[in-house]
């Protein structure tokens, strides 16, 4: 793939997905997208570009975005985040709020939207309460692997062993010990398909908390205070915006105010 191409790719990402490709990232690019040209049967990336923008029905673009999208993720990561969110789902139910709404805005392979569950059933523990977690990814490949809820031991090693033995299942799938998220977690998480640069977002909110990680590295300052405007209007007054521990929103001009670092508060 010559650097021309490597542009029109690039541009084609960027306007579809709001990714920004630095030139670093050529080489990812290539070996990625050769395992989708090898599977069609394609050439060479020249004639996969004139594949993709030929595609009437839209789907080609999709799997370029799921080949190119980072799924890097783990149960609890960055676990003061479900600390804090544990901390005011107490506060919140012993007010009296019997109402939950929490959005996992990238929630990758489903580890972040379970792990809220997990951590919300855990403070709430109670059957008398309205709770409900939207899970959105850009990539389909990913929401399917969400909604199996199903992980390989390995994918499984942040969890507390008591948690894990309350809220998944063991079975045994090709000799390998598979753990799946039993119903009543599943239950409470819808999993749909969004792209955040297409804003304004269909959601009505609002949200008592949105979890927004390790996502906005990925964009340049123009999609990221689109992003963070739109998280601002869905968020409930009093409500928990967290990003990731390397990122920051404070040049963003929104309402927002820092708690802590990674961890804001809508006034």
């Amino acid at each position: 793939m010559d650097n021309n191409l490597f542009n029109k790719f690039r541009q084609l990402i960027y306007e579809v997905s709001g990714i920004h490709l630095s030139d670093q990232k050529k080489a990812l690019v290539v070996g990625r997208l050769s395992k989708r040209i090898h599977t069609l049967g394609i050439n060479d990336f020249k004639d996969y570009y004139e594949y993709v923008i030929n595609d009437k029905s839209g789907q080609e673009i999709i799997k370029l975005i799921d080949y190119i999208s980072t799924n890097v993720t783990h149960f609890f990561r960055e676990s003061d985040h479900f600390d804090f969110l544990k901390e005011k789902l107490i506060e919140w139910k012993e007010e009296g709020q019997t109402k939950f709404r929490i959005w996992s805005a990238a929630c990758s392979t489903g580890e972040e939207p379970y792990t809220i569950a997990i951590t919300a059933m855990e403070a709430l523990n109670s059957t008398f309460v309205d709770l409900k977690i939207l899970a959105t990814d850009i990539s389909t490949r990913v929401l399917e692997q969400c909604k199996k809820g199903e992980y390989y031991a390995h994918k499984v090693d942040n969890i507390p062993g008591y948690l894990l033995q309350k809220y998944f299942e063991k079975k045994k799938v090709n000799n390998d010990w598979v753990y799946v998220v039993s119903d009543r977690i599943k239950k409470l998480i819808t999993f749909s398909r969004l792209n955040l640069i297409e804003a304004p977002y269909p959601m009505k909110g609002p949200f008592d908390v949105i979890f927004c990680r390790n996502v906005m590295i990925y964009f340049d300052e123009k999609v990221r205070n689109t992003l963070v405007n739109e998280m601002y209007r869905l968020l409930k007054p009093k409500g928990y915006l967290f990003v990731g521990h390397s990122e920051s929103i404070t040049s963003t001009q929104t309402g927002f105010r820092i708690v802590k670092p990674s961890v804001y508060y809508k006034p």
